[in-house]
């Protein structure tokens, strides 16, 4: 029986979707914005040279059609990949969101098959940014008698700006983005970490109810003197999604479901047997570990956020493209190990254009790359993709009925 390895390399845009113009960071539309292309213009002008240099070197991917699929999407140049002429290897295509939104579970419920049936709620880009009867249920949860923040915010600078005073008030801090978000960051000694992570737990209910997609705990650590860090004991809590995905149509024929990294957030656990979590190195090894072990019927589902949430929103353009070379020499040792009738997909959830203006997530297509172990020159353009044809590939691949809107690319 057949196994599948969908991977998500989150934010790794390749040109804006037809629809970007509808999409702004500021005042500034997504058109134009375009996350693989723009970083591989500044490596080719020496212009990411922070622990790396030269061009953006991305041999693996390239070969699998990640340039051919950057073509499809978008005329804008791409130095250095899809350069040397040769034919992919790999199945590859470029594929477009249907769903309202440019954010983590749009993209990731589309992909698993289920575009997003509403509206997302969305806080005002003001100060304060959260309506008073939100405060007063985040006051009584935590029983303080105020919250700090209430605005749009990075994560980095407002614990930079906060973070003192809320050690010294106890006041959790509140802020939000252009995303359909609601976070709570707090000192894990200070505040306490299960306090936090419950707190969370108690107001995401109210939040749902908003169509706010996902209330996250941002648990922090250090202080005034030595600096605030964010620590990797985040946690999630998703609206549920209101209709079967692609880990539940796995799950309920009787197979195996892994989860890798925030999958398990994104989807509130729903039809994910194992989970594991961490950086994106230790999730590196345990894709390497599923690749080894995984069942034959098994789907191992993984997404790779520090693209987005360490280089796209700090808009660092050396640190995106020291993490994209990483994964590409990753790739590079996984792929031989792929058994004949293995399927591992690599695509996106949405664009985060380091180079573009502000800090959000930019409406962009992405790519979509097949490779099949054992196949031997098994190779081809899929075309031009909806996301939930991902699903829809990755279900036939396993034999599963798929119930989502999306047609099996391969």
């Amino acid at each position: 029986m057949a196994r599948a390895f969908l991977v998500v390399m989150d934010s790794v845009g390749i040109g804006g979707a037809p629809d970007a113009g509808q999409y702004f960071n500021g005042d500034l539309p997504d058109t134009g914005a375009n996350t693989l292309a723009h970083i591989a213009q500044a490596c080719a002008a020496g212009e990411a040279e922070q622990g790396r240099s030269g061009p953006l070197h991305l041999p693996t991917l390239d070969a699998l059609g990640l340039g051919a699929a950057v073509a499809q999407a978008s005329a804008v140049p791409c130095p250095n990949l899809g350069a040397n002429g040769a034919a992919p290897i790999g199945h590859w295509g470029a594929a477009r969101e249907l769903s309202p939104g440019k954010d983590t579970p749009s993209g990731h419920w589309e992909l698993a098959g289920l575009p997003v049936p509403w509206d997302w709620g969305y806080f005002p880009d003001e100060t304060p940014a959260f309506p008073p009867e939100l405060v007063a249920h985040v006051c009584a949860a935590a029983g303080t008698d105020g919250i700090l923040g209430n605005c749009h915010a990075s994560g980095t600078a407002i614990i930079a700006e906060h973070g003192a005073e809320h050690m010294q008030t106890g006041l959790p801090i509140c802020y939000t983005s252009a995303d359909s978000v609601f976070q709570i960051a707090a000192h894990e000694e200070t505040f306490g970490l299960d306090r936090l992570i419950s707190l969370c737990e108690r107001v995401a209910p109210y939040l749902h109810a908003m169509k706010i997609g996902r209330v996250i705990a941002r648990p922090f650590v250090g202080s005034a003197e030595e600096g605030f860090s964010r620590t990797t004991n985040r946690r999630d809590f998703a609206i549920l999604p209101p209709a079967p995905i692609l880990t539940n149509w796995v799950q309920d024929a009787g197979q195996k479901v892994h989860g890798i990294g925030k999958i398990g957030d994104i989807f509130s656990m729903q039809g994910i047997d194992t989970l594991a979590k961490g950086e994106d190195l230790h999730l590196m090894e345990h894709l390497h570990s599923a690749v080894d072990t995984a069942e034959e019927g098994s789907l191992t589902f993984a997404n790779f956020v520090e693209f987005d949430s360490l280089y796209g929103h700090r808009r660092d353009i050396s640190g995106y493209a020291r993490a994209l070379e990483w994964f590409d020499r990753e790739l590079a040792k996984l792929l031989p190990k792929l058994k004949a009738g293995d399927l591992l997909v690599l695509t996106a959830d949405h664009g985060n254009d380091p180079s573009w203006p502000g800090t959000d997530h930019t409406r962009e297509q992405v790519p979509v790359l097949m490779a099949l172990g054992g196949e031997g020159g098994s190779a081809g353009p899929l075309g031009a993709l909806n996301f939930a044809d991902v699903a829809a590939t990755v279900a036939s691949h396993l034999g599963v009925p798929a119930q989502g809107p999306g047609r099996p690319a391969l």
